[in-house]
C-alpha cells in the first residue's frame, strides 16, 4: 500500500466537516424561511378575520343607525347613550371595540367649495370666512389663518387662477419638493396638510376641528349631540358675533330630549338679541347625516383599526328614504 503524504493527512476530514457546515447554513436558512412565510400566513389569515370582524361590526352599526332614523328622521339626539361610547365585540379568540361617533360636528374643508356642477368647483366665501374664524378660535394667528383659507380653497376650486391670499399650481412648484394643487374635493383630512401655510403645529391644533365629507356642501352640525367642548365650532358660525362662552351656554341649556329644531337653538336665552340669516341658522341643524364608526379588532398580538364613514341618508336627498350605507372606509391607524 503507498502510504499519503505528509500534508494530505486531514484533507478528508476537512472536506467532510466543509461539506457538514454548507449543509447546515443550508438547512438553517430554509428554516428561516420556511418561519417567515409561516408567520406570514399566520398574519395574513389573522388580517382577514380581523377585516371580517369588522364588517360584521358594521352591519350592527347600520342596524343601529337605520333603527335610529326610523324611529325620528328629523331629529338625532344623545338618548340612549348609543354616541361616543365604546362598544365591546364578543369575539372567538380575539376581543374588539366599536365606537359610533357624530361625523357631522367638524368643519368639512371640503364646504370651502360649491359645485356649481359636475366635477367644477367654485370658492365659497361664507364658508373661508367661518374657517378663518374657526382657526382664530383654536389660537392660530388671523393672518396665517387668512392665508390658509386662501390657499385651502384654492386647493379645492377647479381653476388654476390664484384667489385672495391663495395658491395654485405656480407655489406649489416653486417648492423644494414641487408639486399641484389638486383642484378637486379633498378624500382625506392629512390632505391639508400639503396646502401653503399649514405647518406640522397648525394642522395638529386643527385636527380636532376639521374634517373630510364626499359633499361640497355648507357646514352643517347638529346641536343635540355637540358637547359643550365644541363650542367653537358653533362661534365660527357667525363670525364676531358669537363667543364660544354664549355657545357653550346653548348648548349646556339643551333640553334633556335635544332642541326640536334650528330655529329653538338661537332662541336659548345666551343668543338674546341675535337674529342669524336664514342661511346660517340652518348649519346649527338638529340631526345627522354622516356618522363614524371606529372598529378595533385585536387578535393575538395584532390590532387591526378602521375607520368607517356612514351615510344615514344612504345616499337620498332627504332622511328615510333609504337605508344607511358605507361610504368610506380607511384601515390602519390615522396620521
Amino acid at each position: 500500500m503507498m502510504k499519503r503524504p505528509e500534508d494530505e493527512r486531514g484533507a478528508a476530514l476537512l472536506s467532510v466537516l466543509l461539506l457538514v457546515a454548507v449543509m447546515a447554513v443550508i438547512a438553517a436558512t430554509a428554516l428561516d424561511r420556511l418561519t417567515l412565510a409561516t408567520r406570514i400566513a399566520g398574519s395574513a389569515a389573522t388580517v382577514d378575520q380581523g377585516r371580517a370582524y369588522t364588517f360584521a361590526a358594521e352591519q350592527i352599526a347600520l342596524r343601529r343607525v337605520n333603527s335610529l332614523m326610523s324611529r325620528d328622521a328629523t331629529r338625532l339626539t344623545l338618548d340612549g347613550g348609543w354616541l361616543g361610547r365604546d362598544f365591546t365585540l364578543p369575539l372567538p379568540g380575539g376581543q374588539g371595540r366599536a365606537r359610533l361617533t357624530d361625523a357631522n360636528n367638524c368643519f368639512n374643508l371640503n364646504s370651502l367649495g360649491a359645485e356649481t356642477a359636475p366635477g367644477k368647483i367654485s370658492q365659497r366665501a361664507g364658508a373661508m370666512a367661518q374657517f378663518v374664524a374657526l382657526m382664530t378660535l383654536t389660537g392660530i394667528a388671523d393672518n396665517q389663518a387668512q392665508q390658509i383659507a386662501g390657499a385651502a380653497a384654492d386647493w379645492i376650486d377647479s381653476d388654476s387662477n390664484d384667489g385672495p391670499l391663495g395658491a395654485e399650481d405656480n407655489v406649489y412648484r416653486g417648492m423644494q419638493t414641487s408639486y399641484l394643487a389638486a383642484n378637486r374635493k379633498m378624500v382625506d383630512v392629512s390632505e391639508l396638510r400639503a396646502v401653503r401655510g399649514v405647518t406640522p403645529k397648525i394642522y395638529a391644533q386643527l385636527k380636532p376641528w376639521i374634517c373630510v365629507l364626499p359633499v361640497a356642501e355648507p357646514v352643517k352640525l347638529n346641536v343635540n349631540t355637540l358637547t359643550p367642548e365644541q363650542a367653537p365650532l358653533i362661534a365660527m358660525l357667525i363670525p364676531g358675533q358669537i363667543t364660544i362662552a354664549d355657545a357653550r351656554a346653548a348648548l349646556a341649556a339643551r333640553p334633556a330630549g335635544g332642541y326640536g329644531s334650528s330655529m329653538r337653538f338661537w332662541e336659548a336665552r345666551a343668543f338674546e338679541g341675535l337674529d342669524p340669516p336664514q342661511d346660517i341658522a340652518e348649519q346649527a341643524g338638529v340631526t345627522s347625516r354622516w356618522l363614524a364608526l371606529t372598529t378595533n379588532v385585536t387578535m393575538g398580538d395584532g390590532v387591526l383599526t378602521a375607520r368607517s364613514l356612514i351615510d344615514a341618508n344612504g345616499g337620498a336627498a332627504g332622511a328615510g328614504q333609504a337605508a344607511p350605507m358605507i361610504v368610506r372606509r380607511d384601515w390602519g391607524d390615522s396620521d
